[in-house]
């Protein structure tokens, strides 16, 4: 037993590794992992999920847009008249409905509620709906550089940590 450690020293002496560079080498390593779990986990799960809110105000914008084409089209063509139109019953099945009072229409406010407006109501209305969604969208966008700043930052002290060249 005392050989078997003397030899282990030995080793240890002669490959220029000392003990406090193994304890600093298992720092190291427990510090990557914690970066790379804070990386993995907390970083990309929160730039996913701020891409995919802003990804729904995009699609919201698209939608308040096409309806106010439909409206200033509409308008342009001075017909009152929609006696056939098909209305999205939900998971993309549509059925044909008659429009009794085509001058007015339905508009999604948010939460669930729809507002019964006339067309330039609802013109003036879309156009400050798409004008604070265009903010939002832009803050949003602002946070996902940020984060991905922070991304950045983070892989290249993990590169530095390693002391690994970088590549890309």
């Amino acid at each position: 037993m005392f050989k078997f450690c003397f030899a282990s020293l030995q080793w240890f002496c002669n490959t220029g590794i000392d003990l406090l560079s193994i304890r600093q080498m298992q720092e190291v390593d427990q510090k990557v992992l914690q970066y790379e779990s804070f990386l993995n986990e907390t970083l990309r799960g929160d730039l996913q999920k701020i891409t995919t809110l802003r990804d729904g105000c995009y699609e919201e914008i698209s939608q308040y847009l096409q309806l106010k084409t439909i409206i200033e089209n509409s308008l342009s063509k001075q017909e009152n008249s929609f006696p056939h139109v098909q209305v999205d019953l939900g998971c993309n099945f549509y059925a044909k409905a008659v429009v009794t009072d085509p001058s007015k229409v339905f508009v999604r406010v948010g939460y669930g509620f729809f507002l019964e407006l006339t067309y330039s109501e609802a013109i003036s209305f879309i156009t400050k709906k798409t004008k604070y969604l265009n903010n939002v969208v832009e803050n949003l966008s602002k946070d996902i550089a940020a984060i991905r700043a922070q991304i950045r930052m983070v892989i290249e002290g993990l590169c530095e940590l390693q002391n690994l060249n970088d590549t890309s």
